[in-house]
């Protein structure tokens, strides 16, 4: 008993060395476009940088899965992929071209996408069927809590440093320590990562994906990052299969998806500049999305209770209305308060319900799918969700920066109207769904 209890406390630290690596992620998120921004980049720019980043997510998770399944080394490609993390992160505060910025951003982003499925198969890796679920959610909680420390590490360091240093000089010293920490992780990885498993040790897809599912969604990342693909793993997809099998209900859903993480998108896109011209310094944008990643993540576990007694399309529903009227009202309270203490306060409002609407959004959306996808391709459907996300919040991301550069109320109302479209849309399938089982009802 007492080896066996060493083995496990083996397994668990490793999870230290992902919550590092995605302290890294966390702080990167957003000192990336606020180093962008100091050297003069524009809403287009940071509509490019976020695009891109986006749309590099799912060939990520492909090229690794790939290889990974090929080749057996999960182990390797972890650490490879944190290793490259922490050399693009040490290489953006070293240049002042933005193509290279967006470039180097682009990597950082890949491998991350890279190593999540990855990730979720060591996590299982010689356990019982039974334990994948909590497993599961406690590598979700590392990576959670992780990226929350990044983003408290970026208010800390960037209050402190400009008081005594220039604003880029803070930032590029942030930037290097997010590198550090990558590479602290690279380490720690290298030491702690659990054996791959061997060939026979192989778990079955579909009872993963089910594992995943039970195991929630707890995805704080998504609330300031909303484009990056979901913890499941694309490689399963087969679109053709897809096409041929999807219900009117999914595909339209899907649209539903695909308005909902554009307008996201549109809107977290430009938001650094905006909030630079409002007179946030980088500690008060830090803050500010601090604010919605603890929001949400304090309401992930009552938002899944809720979701579990009532209609989730209901549920939804509130979170897709609060988020299409939260995102318009910041350039409101930015263009009329300012930094003022009234609109610090209500800033801080409003980014906190839109931290919680991400919580119902993200608990929500795969238990949506899960109910209209047809049980032979419910693994697929939850991929399919995955890429589209990621798609979406590219198309998002450009449109966003592109209308900012105009206006950023412009921008911030197009992204609100997206998300309200989106919940339109969920609104007619549960009307469509509640016409259709009241002759049931009224037959019985």
């Amino acid at each position: 008993m007492r080896v066996r209890s060493s083995v496990a406390d083996m397994s668990d630290r490793w999870l230290y060395a992902w919550a590092l690596g995605s302290a890294a992620f966390g702080g990167a998120s957003l000192i990336v476009p606020l180093y962008v921004v100091s050297l003069g980049g524009d809403p287009v720019t940071l509509g490019v940088l976020a695009a891109v980043a986006a749309f590099v997510g799912v060939p990520g998770a492909l090229a690794f899965g790939g290889i990974a399944d090929r080749t057996g080394k999960r182990r390797g490609l972890v650490v490879g992929a944190l290793a490259l993390v922490a050399a693009m992160l040490a290489v953006v505060p070293l240049t002042r071209s933005i193509p290279v910025m967006i470039a180097a951003n682009a990597v950082v982003w890949f491998a991350s996408a890279a190593v999540l499925p990855i990730l979720t198969l060591l996590a299982v890796a010689d356990a019982p069927d039974n334990q994948w679920s909590a497993r599961i959610a406690r590598l979700n909680t590392y990576q959670g809590v992780g990226w929350a420390l990044g983003l408290l590490a970026g208010a800390v360091w960037t209050a402190g440093a400009t008081r005594i240093l220039e604003v880029r000089t803070a930032q590029q010293g942030f930037l290097l320590a997010c590198a550090g920490c990558a590479a602290v992780s690279v380490l720690a990885a290298a030491r702690l990562l659990p054996p791959d498993p061997g060939r026979s040790a192989e778990p079955d897809p579909r009872k993963l994906r089910q594992a995943i599912r039970r195991a929630g969604r707890f995805n704080v990342r998504g609330v300031t990052f909303p484009f990056s693909p979901a913890r499941v793993d694309p490689r399963g997809l087969h679109p053709r299969r897809l096409a041929h099998r999807f219900t009117p209900a999914l595909t339209l859903y899907f649209g539903a998806i695909l308005l909902v993480f554009a307008g996201s998108a549109a809107f977290f896109a430009p938001l650094p500049v905006f909030l630079g011209d409002a007179g946030y310094g980088s500690d008060g944008v830090f803050v500010l999305y601090l604010l919605s990643s603890v929001a949400s993540a304090l309401c992930f576990d009552r938002v899944g209770a809720f979701a579990a007694t009532h209609d989730a399309r209901l549920v939804q529903l509130a979170g897709l209305l609060g988020r299409a009227l939260a995102l318009p009202v910041v350039a409101v309270l930015g263009a009329a308060l300012g930094v003022t203490n009234v609109g610090l306060v209500g800033t801080a409002v409003v980014f906190a319900a839109i931290g919680v609407t991400w919580a119902v959004i993200s608990v929500t959306t795969g238990t949506i799918v899960t109910q209209l996808a047809p049980a032979s391709i419910r693994g697929e459907a939850l991929g399919a969700y995955s890429a589209l996300m990621a798609f979406a919040g590219g198309l998002g991301s450009i449109a966003g920066g592109w209308l900012a550069a105009s206006s950023y109320g412009l921008a911030f109302a197009v992204a609100g109207g997206l998300v309200l479209a989106g919940a339109a849309v969920v609104f007619l399938l549960w009307y469509r769904a509640t016409a259709v089982s009241e002759p049931d009802r009224s037959i019985a």
